[in-house]
């Protein structure tokens, strides 16, 4: 299942339903199908698209993919997305996470992947998120299992700090309640 990305970036696409009257771009890789006219691939680029949602992200995967539980590699990067719609949550395979470049201001979102047990790498750079200064020890008590954020590795200090700032977090929301 390693084959070439379906790359579907710069067809500005709107919607996700809008990707599946799109052909794929060409690679220097290309890409294989099988039977059925799907793509023989565990990677799809959407980036540098006006996505807002990504409620039919589940359609639009089941779409170009033979395989669609197996994505493991998904770039929604430079695009308009500001909230981690369920349908991401349930990419269960998903290792790497491009979603730099979008509008996602809230960290509370990012508890949302939470659910993908195998995502290493993310970026969330360039997102009104990445301004607030928590962001970088929230992104890694949030997502633990993490090697790399905003392709920077994710060193064994920042773990151990990421999960001191969790727990020292978690102590005062609870006296917070107590009041």
């Amino acid at each position: 299942m390693n084959g070439a990305p379906v790359d579907l970036s710069f067809k500005n696409i709107s919607k996700l339903t809008d990707a599946l009257m799109e052909e794929p771009k060409s690679s220097l890789r290309p890409l294989k199908r099988n039977a059925e006219g799907k793509y023989i691939s565990c990677s799809l680029r959407l980036s540098n698209n006006s996505i807002t949602d990504l409620c039919d992200l589940q359609k639009t995967v089941s779409h170009f993919l033979a395989e669609p539980s197996h994505l493991a590699w998904l770039d929604l990067s430079f695009n308009q997305i500001s909230h981690i719609d369920q349908a991401l949550c349930k990419m269960h395979e998903l290792r790497v996470l491009y979603l730099h470049g979008n509008n996602i201001y809230s960290l509370s979102e990012l508890d949302r992947l939470g659910a993908l047990p195998h995502l290493h790498s993310i970026t969330l750079q360039g997102n009104p998120v990445e301004t607030n200064k928590t962001y970088r020890n929230r992104v890694i008590s949030a997502l633990p299992q993490l090697k790399t954020v905003d392709f920077s590795a994710v060193t064994q200090q920042e773990r151990v700090l990421a999960k001191l700032w969790h727990q020292g977090n978690s102590r005062s929301k609870r006296s917070e309640k107590r009041v």
